[in-house]
């Protein structure tokens, strides 16, 4: 049985420790099952992100759609930050180190801002509950000090969208999340 916990830091936040199953013929992991995360609708869309050592992505943020993440190959260190209004966890920062030698998946839900920092090179597979819209996709800027994140890595190479993202304290109100909010 796959070992389903909430992340202890940021409500909602699901992380998934498969039973992976293998012989001499190779390996079997269920990595991903409805019914382990609450909160989460069907998954519609899974999407290939493959980024070389030193490449930051993020921080990114959906009022509509959740995440689920599953490192095949390399480590990647994933930072979460809860922009909430209304929740509990409102403003908590969590870090966790993925490996992909290690069978583990990350619920991640709509309103907490993610992003990752590719420690080796690395393969990251993920699934999300609705088609992409570019009017869903906000951001956090990466070395805001409000979210005091650390990326485990020195000079990270972002995009031209990473480089811009505002602060916390500078987002647009109307594009700050709720807690609750499923549309």
């Amino acid at each position: 049985m796959p070992t389903i916990a909430p992340s202890g830091v940021i409500d909602d936040v699901i992380v998934v420790d498969p039973d992976p199953h293998g012989d001499e013929r190779g390996r079997f992991v269920e990595t991903y099952r409805r019914q382990w995360f609450p909160l989460g609708r069907e998954m519609l869309q899974s999407n290939r992100s493959e980024k070389q050592a030193g490449a930051l992505v993020g921080l990114h943020y959906h009022l509509h759609q959740a995440d689920y993440w599953y490192l095949l190959r390399g480590e990647a260190r994933v930072v979460l930050h809860d922009l909430r209004e209304g929740s509990p966890t409102d403003g908590a920062t969590q870090t966790i180190d993925l490996d992909g030698s290690v069978d583990r998946g990350l619920f991640i839900p709509p309103g907490v801002a993610h992003g990752f920092a590719a420690i080796t090179d690395l393969l990251l597979w993920y699934q999300v509950d609705s088609y992409y819209n570019p009017n869903d996709e906000l951001g956090l800027a990466w070395d805001d000090p409000d979210v005091a994140a650390d990326w485990g890595i020195s000079a990270p190479v972002l995009s031209a969208r990473d480089q811009t993202n505002p602060r916390r304290s500078a987002l647009d109100p109307a594009l700050r999340p709720r807690a609750g909010l499923r549309t």
